[in-house]
């Protein structure tokens, strides 16, 4: 394992306490899905061909994409959402809730004659889901719709690009983000081989320990193989790899060093969207200005803070709540 990096200095700077108009903050891009969330909760999963009475269900607004921009407005950041919906009932209740978390929805398509991406989703008692998506409209991106964004020359400074959407409209985000100087956080998820180029385009790559294992085939179950399969993607091209270990924390690693930092414990409800509060709250502290390592603890704490509650952009918490829970946790 590299020399670590000093755990004190991913402290070291606060949040911003400005709000979004702050000129601490430049913009968060988030090119990718978004969906309409149904959640039912058991006792435990089904086994296959089983049946079983749920105790609750949401119909919420989702997709990796939606979750990660609006954890990114939650933080204070201006954050676009750049992607696809349909023109049916659930059109409403994604649009709707992104503009309510404070996200920006004008470069949203909006297609006729197509469904809004669709998430299924089943959680049981500890808290543990699994998930079938349908993405319909987000199977549309295409890179004429990424190009009239980047063209409008907004200010942003952080891209932020998951896998549920084209992976060619995805390489081409990161060509863009890339010629524009702003920084490429890739979420893979969920997790598909990945184009060489896509490597050298990233800045930042967030998988959790199954995405890891996936990309590298090296299987993640605690910090010896974490950085075995860091330094895969590494070789790979990618600079800075932040594994997400779940109760574990996360380990990070760069040609710098490496890094480990412990999540705060919390009561566990739901795990959906916990991976995406964390990059989400991550590219809203890099457009802050802050450093990736400094914006690591706020990003764990956002994370921590979102399987506490049911939903997906539902469960995702204030900055003051992340705040809080990171003073406790430091």
């Amino acid at each position: 394992m590299h020399a670590p990096v000093n755990d004190r200095q991913a402290h070291q700077r606060p949040l911003p306490r400005d709000t979004a108009a702050s000129s601490q903050f430049r913009g968060v891009a988030v090119i990718g899905s978004m969906s309409a969330d149904m959640t039912a909760k058991a006792v435990r999963l089904p086994r296959p061909g089983e049946t079983l009475i749920g105790t609750q269900f949401t119909l919420v607004s989702g997709g990796k994409g939606g979750n990660q921009a609006a954890m990114a407005a939650h933080m204070g950041a201006p954050t676009f959402m750049v992607g696809c919906v349909g023109d049916d009932p659930f059109r409403d209740i994604v649009l709707e809730s992104l503009r309510a978390h404070g996200v920006n929805t004008s470069h949203i398509a909006v297609l006729p004659g197509v469904q809004t991406g669709i998430a299924h989703i089943r959680v049981d008692e500890a808290g543990q889901n699994d998930i079938v998506i349908v993405p319909h409209a987000n199977q549309h991106l295409n890179e004429a719709q990424i190009d009239r964004f980047f063209a409008a020359r907004l200010p942003v400074r952080v891209a932020l690009l998951q896998l549920e959407v084209p992976l060619s409209a995805v390489l081409h985000a990161a060509r863009r983000a890339k010629e524009g100087g702003l920084t490429v956080v890739l979420d893979p998820a969920p997790a598909t081989p990945l184009p060489d180029e896509l490597y050298r385009l990233v800045d930042i790559l967030t998988p959790n320990e199954t995405e890891a294992e996936a990309l590298t085939g090296v299987p993640v179950t605690n910090l010896e193989t974490a950085a075995q399969a860091a330094r895969v993607l590494r070789e790979r091209g990618v600079p800075k790899v932040v594994l997400t270990l779940g109760s574990q924390g996360v380990y990070a690693e760069s040609e710098e060093g490496a890094l480990h930092l412990p999540t705060v414990p919390v009561p566990v409800v739901d795990t959906t969207a916990a991976g995406d509060a964390f990059t989400g709250a991550l590219g809203a502290c890099l457009a802050a200005g802050m450093t990736w390592t400094e914006a690591l603890p706020t990003a764990i704490a956002a994370g921590a803070c979102t399987v506490t509650r049911m939903g997906a952009q539902s469960s995702l918490p204030s900055r003051d709540e992340v705040r809080k829970l990171l003073e406790r946790g430091t």
